[in-house]
């Protein structure tokens, strides 16, 4: 018996805590007394409960899933009402309110509406039908409500009929806007024609153009979806598909269409931006369910739940992708959250919605905060559970605050106080102590043009009643595993545009460019659209512009055609160029490459001259033709070196009719030098008379080379009289103009350049044939690799610059020329330098005569030879040639013997048999 004792007090009972109203009375959620009564409308349940009984009754039934965001919203009015009861605002007028769950149903609304237009202080709650209501005194004297759009379309029709005010702080369909359906209608929230137009500002600036919209069926989604269609109509901005999911979740389709929705968004691989205007439970079954199937994806919310703490616990919300949404503007929260602090001092009794929450509390005690939202909206008031009599002492304020939605609250708070300064304004010769003291309509005359301050910030409702405070634009964020709504941007529905507070905020922002969401990728400058079989006009597939067109903006539907005489474009282009004009210009990295490589040869030629200078008396010096020689050579090398300076720069006529002329006969004038060389060595150690006379009459040195120079000179000189170069303008290239030289006859180039060839080739033939001379007059194994070089060159060069075209082409001929000059310069005149800078033992006349006799000994015995008289004081030609022939220190320099070949001793002799004794010296000297 002790124990049942101790169990009764314990005793857990079923308790409807709202039952199916018995009377009026029980139909009210909250109400307090006050002079001036206004009514409230929230959805403080977010579903009715259907019985499946037959046949139906009309009964207004229980509601299920207690909203703690909205039961939050309740409290805001109460709490705004008490601050104005609680200042001088109204001087001694007490305002009351009674505040009505319409369980996001439109039928318990009206029934909340019909008590509204009840008679004041009649016996019974009947609304009178009368042609003229402006004497009629309602219980109420304004609205404020409610959380839907769809509802407030419905209560603001009945409350029409007698004008009194509905203000709503949440329903934003753009249709409200219309003063003609809905005269008595305002709102402290802006139309969703400036929330539609921000979405769509954002897409378009994000480079979205392909996205997915999912909206409720009913006034307010369809509201929504028509709106945006034409916001992003004119942005170009186009909705792969629409999902539209049943309005109440006791409709039996939902999960269906929940399913539809998503396989969509599985389809259609291309939208990765999906436009959400839901109610909160219906996005929180939609994310449960994208969650499982592990869908990815931006998701832009809507004013209506952009703020839910409630969803951002969903589990593994994270996994869902992004969330940017709208919300309304919010400000300091501060003194609500000290109204909440002091919340469990509140009295229960008039005040149903906090009965429950307290009891909910109760019950869902064991519950941690991250839980007990989830807790919390699972009980119904059917089969509420509790402690009879004992109410929550842990009152989680902490969990209340966590789930303020800023928004909502501020615009609760605005209802409130705008109709609290239009009952000032009206009041002021009224003694409005007595409730008949005036109408509800005039008092919406008032507010349609009250003003307040909020903030320091002015307040009034516009021309269609509807107070445009802009919104906050909002990010889901994961810290520290928790989902976090932050603020990133505010938009400015006047500028149309978007404001961040720092660049951090914008950066992220800037971010959501880097997800693409189109049909096609849009097509850049340069490209234009073509048309695809799809019936958007998102849909397309980008070509380039072909040659000499263009285009210089993105998606263009056709490209542009260019001047062709003065411009070009290349595919793909974004605007047509003037064709410019090039040539091998000075500052051109291949012009300096080819002038440094000039540079150096000239830097060698001045070299080489100051060697054989200051070595002027040496053998190998007088063996290379003496310095007079060397110098014209040398000089002929210098010129055609600074021939490649008329190659270079922009031509001229001068430089075209004087570079190929400067250059053939420079060359043509070395060649010729350098053939002479080659017919003396030959001429000095050939022992065949009948070639020996030959080239005896050959050897005019002077007359020779002026004549091979001469016919070069002709040869120019009637090019440049008859078909002289001139400057052309060259448009085969299509970007460019190639202003070069054309050299007027290519016969004439050809025949300049065969002219150098032929005297190169004999100049090969003959040091050819004297390639197995003395090493120290072996210079003609150099010449035969020198003309080898010119020709491996000039022969290379042929195909080499017939085939290039453009302003390189005179580079490929500086790079013959300078190929062929360096290897004749260098292989006439590198070797002397070794010899005469490393190898001095040898560059003496006793190491020159040694050489020179052992050839001539080997030579004697098969051979013709020619005896050598000396003009020296040795004049016995039968004893072998020694040092002792120096008979004077004159003719002795550093105990070397200088001997000299005179130009008239020249005699033939037979050569004794092989047998013949005493030795014969037969070696002929030169001067060489």
């Amino acid at each position: 018996m002790a124990l049942v004792a101790l169990l009764i007090p314990c005793f857990v009972i079923s308790f409807d805590v709202t039952h199916s109203c018995q009377n009026a009375d029980n139909f009210v959620g909250a109400s307090s007394p006050g002079d001036i009564v206004i009514g409230g409308l929230f959805a403080v349940h977010g579903k009715m409960l259907h019985p499946e009984e037959h046949p139906m009754r009309p009964v207004i039934q229980n509601c299920a899933g207690f909203e703690i965001q909205v039961f939050l919203q309740t409290l805001a009015m109460i709490h705004a009402i008490e601050m104005i009861n609680n200042s001088t605002l109204l001087s001694g007028i007490i305002l009351g309110y009674e505040i009505y769950d319409t369980c996001a149903e439109v039928t318990k609304a009206m029934g909340a509406a019909l008590r509204f237009l009840a008679k004041f202080n009649a016996s019974k709650d009947t609304v009178e039908y009368k042609c003229n209501y402006s004497d009629y005194i309602p219980r109420i004297k304004a609205v404020i409500g409610s959380s839907y759009s769809e509802i407030a379309m419905a209560v603001s029709r009945i409350l029409n009929l007698q004008l009194i005010p509905l203000v709503s702080h949440a329903s934003s369909a753009e249709i409200l806007s219309d003063k003609i359906r809905f005269p008595s209608f305002l709102r402290t929230v802006p139309s969703d024609f400036y929330q539609t137009r921000g979405m769509v500002r954002l897409i378009h600036r994000s480079g979205w153009n392909w996205i997915g919209l999912i909206a409720t069926d009913d006034d307010y989604g369809r509201s929504a979806l028509e709106s945006f269609g034409i916001q992003a109509m004119a942005n170009k901005v186009c909705i792969a598909f629409k999902e539209m999911l049943p309005a109440y979740l006791s409709d039996g389709t939902i999960n269906a269409k929940v399913n539809q929705a998503l396989e969509k968004i599985v389809k259609e691989t291309r939208v990765n931006v999906i436009v959400v205007f839901l109610r909160q439970f219906h996005v929180t079954k939609l994310f449960k369910k994208a969650i499982e199937r592990k869908i990815h994806k931006i998701w832009i919310a809507s004013d209506n739940w952009s703020a839910a703490v409630k969803i951002t616990s969903i589990p593994n919300i994270k996994h869902l992708g992004t969330v940017v949404g709208f919300a309304y503007k919010s400000e300091n929260m501060s003194t609500f959250h000290d109204f909440l602090k002091t919340l469990h001092l509140q009295p229960t009794e008039n005040n149903m919605f906090l009965k429950e929450y307290s009891v909910l509390l109760s019950t869902c005690a064991h519950v941690e905060d991250q839980d007990l939202n989830k807790c919390i909206s699972n009980y119904s008031q059917e089969n509420l559970i509790y402690q009879a009599g004992i109410r929550s002492q842990i009152w989680r304020d902490d969990f209340l605050m966590a789930n303020i939605e800023p928004g909502f609250i501020q615009s609760t708070m605005l209802a409130v106080h705008a109709i609290a300064y239009a009952v000032r304004e009206q009041c002021k010769d009224r003694d409005c102590k007595n409730p008949v003291a005036f109408a509800p309509w005039e008092l919406l005359e008032e507010l349609k043009k009250v003003t307040f301050t909020d903030n320091e910030k002015e307040v009034h409702f516009d021309a269609k009643g509807d107070l445009n405070m802009g919104y906050d634009v909002l990010l889901w964020k994961e810290i520290s595993g928790h989902m976090v709504i932050t603020e990133i941007a505010e938009y400015d529905l006047q500028k149309d545009d978007f404001i961040f507070k720092d660049e951090e905020k914008e950066i992220e922002f800037l971010n959501f460019k880097k997800v693409k969401s189109t049909c096609s990728r849009k097509c850049r400058p340069g490209q234009m659209k073509k048309v695809s079989a799809s019936p958007h006009t998102c849909c397309y597939e980008c070509v380039n512009c072909p040659e000499d067109h263009y285009t210089n903006q993105t998606d263009m539907d056709y490209c542009f055609l260019c001047n062709n005489k003065t411009h070009w474009a290349p595919v793909n282009s974004t605007t047509c160029y003037k064709k410019i004009v090039e040539y091998l210009s000075w500052n051109d990295w291949f012009a300096i490459l080819l002038i440094i490589l000039s540079g150096l040869g000239v830097v060698l030629i001045f070299a080489i001259s100051t060697i054989f200078t200051r070595n002027l008396d040496t053998p190998v010096v007088k063996a290379s033709g003496g310095l007079t020689v060397c110098y014209v050579i040398l000089l002929c090398h210098f010129f055609i070196f600074a021939s490649t300076g008329f190659f270079i720069g922009e031509p001229r006529e001068f430089k075209c009719k004087s570079r190929q002329a400067f250059f053939g006969i420079s060359f043509a004038l070395c060649i010729s030098c350098i053939l002479m060389k080659s017919l003396k060595i030959l001429l000095a150690f050939s022992f065949d008379p009948k070639l020996q006379n030959f080239l005896k009459c050959l050897y005019k040195p002077i007359p020779i080379v002026v004549t091979c120079t001469g016919i070069q000179v002709v040869i120019c000189t009637f090019w440049v009289i008859f078909r002289s170069p001139f400057v052309e303008q060259k448009f085969f290239i299509r970007r460019v103009i190639i202003l070069e030289c054309n050299e007027g006859s290519i016969v004439a180039f050809g025949v300049i350049l065969s002219y150098i060839a032929a005297l190169a080739f004999i100049c090969f033939i003959f040091a050819f044939k004297g390639r197995k001379l003395p090493e120290n007059y072996n210079e003609a194994k150099f010449i035969t690799f020198g003309m080898l070089i010119y020709f491996i060159a000039w022969i290379t060069f042929i195909p080499v610059y017939t085939t290039t075209f453009g302003k390189y082409r005179p580079a490929v001929e500086i790079t013959v020329i300078l190929i062929s000059n360096y290897g004749i310069l260098c292989c006439n005149f590198l070797p002397k330098c070794y010899i005469i800078l490393y190898k001095q033992e040898t560059n003496t006349k006793s190491a020159f005569l040694e050489i020179i006799y052992n050839y001539s000994s080997k030579s004697v015995g098969s051979l013709t030879v020619n005896q050598i008289s000396l003009e020296s004081n040795c004049t016995n030609p039968q004893y072998p040639i020694t040092n002792s022939c120096c008979k004077s220190e004159k003719n002795s320099v550093n105990g070397n013997c200088h001997f000299e070949v005179s130009k008239h001793s020249l005699i033939r002799e037979r050569v004794p048999p092989k047998n013949a004794a005493g030795p014969i010296s037969r070696k002929r000297l030169s001067s060489i």
